[in-house]
């Protein structure tokens, strides 16, 4: 899955539902930074990505990074109540919950 969505990208392909599946896939091999990367592209074609925050975020706390997780968390979570992405919405809430239980 992943070489074909390296593919094609590499032939001009891009798009944020392209960068989401890499972001995914990324995510999924335990690559967050490379994951982050393409989370971002998918959110500069589509900032009302729920999706991709959530799953930006998760890339960020695998790092270690948490102000970005928080704040990609917080975006994600205010973009989902607009669109009525409850799903998402509850998800990112119970994260945000657990962050801040971390301290």
């Amino acid at each position: 899955m992943l070489e074909s969505l390296e593919r094609m990208l590499a032939k001009g392909v891009d798009n944020a539902l392209l960068r989401f599946g890499l972001g995914k896939a990324y995510l999924d091999l335990g690559e967050p930074a490379k994951a982050a990367e393409h989370l971002q592209q998918c959110l500069a074609f589509d900032p009302n990505y729920s999706a991709a925050w959530k799953l930006l975020g998760k890339a960020c706390h695998a790092q270690g990074l948490l102000e970005e997780t928080r704040q990609a968390w917080h975006n994600g979570l205010e973009v989902a109540r607009k669109r009525g992405d409850k799903q998402t919405e509850k998800e990112m809430s119970v994260f945000l919950r657990k962050l801040d239980k971390q301290g």
